[in-house]
């Protein structure tokens, strides 16, 4: 509505809200007024006054909004539906029925809308949480300055406790930090030197010196918040139709209430109680609660979704959420932290730590992410590095060097040894290898001292995750580049229920299409670049770890802004939940339509209880609308 978006940020009371405060003050004068006539007191103009008054206050802010609707659109809306029944109202005398209709109205659109608004306001609340001061560093001085006034490169400095005030990258210092503002994450994450922060992010126990990546008004925060809005401005499909229908329906009813005039006037019967009729007419067809049974419900979601670190970016995404059939995950730095650990290491000749040594005093040398996890455990155990000559990698295989003099080869096994391993120890590779690990050899030339396992491990969530989709009747499918015997060995501790490996970007979207074959509506995770194309095809694209991350937020439907994979069930709770409201609302609402309309129409309901009864559900929508953003 325009008049929502008038009273947009609009956070006092309920009872002050601009068309609620202007429908109270009509209703108080309508109850005296119609209070003092039942008594006697006053009658004629004396009470037609004070009912004219209160039809002017009280109606000001829905007619100016239905005949702006009328004039710049050229649409007949509700508005237009409440004031032709509002002025036959006044036309047949019935100027109490009429400030009544106007009062009832008022006060359901002005709560209407002060809900409305305050489901978008609980969002903008989150731009609070940045700081409004931040302390420059500047020539060696602090310098306490507006958070506006912040530029790309500047260098601030957070305290302990202090909430920061834009994004950007740690140049001094390290810290726990809580990200829940942005992420959702309720566990404090540990932050060093070159890892981004954001905005709003509250830094827990050291000083921190961080350099600015974004401006105050561009940072992460205060993006989240301009495409939550955004997204609730997007319609669903349900919302489009009833819309549309809306469009028509409107226009027939005003029609239906000329023609219910027109046609027994040309016939010589009573033009008052016609019109009469065709007053309560247009009250009890107008379809309010039917136009409202769908908007609040999704925006109150999108809503809560946006303040627990998921963005969800229209409602039609998150009517989509609510048919999803199945679900399909990436491995790699999704299912798994995409980040190789050392998980075993097996001794044939010499001791873990020396294995451990020789195999991190050659691959200091070497880029290979495998190599790396054997130089990060080697460092978390403190291990000091040997002295390595004539180094050098044999591309996809391994590398060797020279380490006292003897060379040692760290590698696949036919690097090593060329007639295979004793039975005993070639069992226990492949049981390493059934689990889903990389097994690494280290020895001299024909000599195997010992083994290495490396597995990118599975995120702790991601196993309760799965057991939660189950749980919801879901199925869920895992798209891997990774070779088929990892696939299976991550499906099978998972539990996942579809597994195709060796995929190369493109050939996803072949196997997502099978998936839609298979199950119907299926979404699909991914880090939201590598897999942007399967997240195109999929009915709901979900991109993990989007935060501070443009491109993952606009390749996907769904942005989740931390890693947490249990977002993704509060999601889909969130999407089956808004689509079970919204079709409550639609049959409560055609319910409602279906007595009003053949009650008017025979005469049984006059125009203050028809006011009373439409009204009424218009408020039950809404309030069943609001219970989409609990969680």
């Amino acid at each position: 509505m325009k008049q929502q978006e008038e009273n947009k940020g609009y956070e006092g009371k309920w009872y002050a809200h601009p068309p609620m405060r202007n429908a109270l003050i009509a209703g108080a004068i309508t109850i005296v007024t119609f209070a003092l006539s039942l008594g006697g007191m006053i009658s004629g103009w004396q009470a037609i006054i004070p009912f004219a008054i209160a039809i002017v206050i009280g109606g000001f802010h829905w007619t100016r909004e239905g005949i702006e609707e009328l004039i710049t659109e050229r649409e007949i809306g509700i508005e237009m539906l409440m004031i032709a029944a509002t002025f036959g109202s006044i036309v047949l005398g019935m100027w109490d029925e009429a400030a009544f209709l106007v009062f009832l109205y008022g006060a359901a659109e002005g709560l209407e809308e002060y809900t409305y608004d305050k489901t978008r306001a609980s969002i903008r609340k989150l731009l609070d949480l940045a700081p409004k001061e931040a302390t420059l560093l500047r020539n060696g001085k602090e310098e306490v300055i507006p958070a506006e006034q912040l530029k790309v490169g500047d260098q601030f400095l957070v305290r302990p406790g202090e909430s920061i005030p834009t994004d950007g990258i740690i140049v001094k210092g390290r810290s726990s930090l809580n990200e829940a503002p942005v992420t959702g994450e309720s566990i404090p994450v540990r932050k060093k030197e070159g890892m981004k922060v954001f905005a709003g992010t509250i830094n827990q126990e050291g000083a921190l010196v961080i350099e600015a990546t974004a401006t105050f008004a561009d940072n992460t925060l205060a993006k989240m918040i301009h495409l939550v809005e955004e997204a609730q401005e997007q319609k669903g499909r349900a919302q489009a139709f009833i819309e549309r229908f809306g469009r028509k329906y409107s226009p027939l009813v005003l029609l239906s209430a000329i023609l219910m005039i027109a046609i027994p006037y040309l016939l010589g019967a009573s033009l008052a109680f016609w019109a009469s009729r065709a007053v309560v007419l247009l009250v009890a067809a107008a379809p309010c609660a039917l136009i409202m049974s769908t908007p609040v419900a999704m925006a109150a979601g999108i809503g809560t979704a946006g303040k627990n670190g998921v963005l969800i970016k229209g409602g039609v995404h998150l009517e989509n959420l609510g048919k999803l059939k199945a679900i399909a995950f990436d491995k790699t730095g999704t299912l798994t932290r995409g980040q190789p650990v050392v998980t075993d290491v097996l001794t044939l000749n010499g001791s873990e730590q020396e294995i451990l040594q020789i195999a991190f005093s050659i691959e200091k040398y070497s880029e290979h992410p495998l190599g790396r996890a054997i130089v990060k455990k080697a460092e978390e155990l403190q291990l000091k590095e040997l002295a390595v000559n004539d180094f050098h990698s044999i591309a996809g295989y391994g590398a060797q060097a020279k380490i006292g003099g003897e060379t040692f080869i760290v590698g696949r096994q036919e690097l090593i040894v060329k007639n295979g391993l004793p039975s005993e120890i070639n069992d226990k590779v492949e049981a390493l290898r059934n689990q889903g690990k990389t097994v690494i050899m280290i020895g001299r030339p024909n000599e195997v001292k010992g083994i290495i396992a490396i597995r990118d491990e599975i995120r702790p969530k991601a196993r309760s995750m799965v057991e939660g989709l189950h749980k919801m009747g879901l199925k869920v499918a895992m798209l891997t580049g990774d070779n088929e015997r990892t696939a299976q060995a991550i499906a099978r501790e998972l539990q996942i229920d579809d597994v195709q490996a060796g995929l190369k970007p493109e050939s996803k979207m072949e196997a997502l299409e099978q998936l839609q074959q298979k199950y119907g509506a299926v979404a699909m995770v991914g880090d939201g670049i590598n897999d942007a194309p399967a997240l195109a095809k999929a009915t709901v694209g979900i991109a993990m770890g989007a935060a501070g991350t443009d491109a993952a937020i606009e390749a996907a439907d769904i942005a989740l802004m931390g890693d947490d994979l249990e977002k993704i069930p509060f999601a889909l709770h969130l999407g089956k939940k808004a689509k079970r409201i919204s079709k409550q609302n639609i049959v409560f609402s055609l319910l409602v339509l279906g007595v009003l309309i053949p009650g008017s129409l025979a005469g049984h309901l006059s125009v203050a209880l028809v006011v009373f009864f439409h009204e009424a559900s218009e408020l039950l929508a809404v309030a069943n609308g609001l219970r989409a953003g609990k969680v």
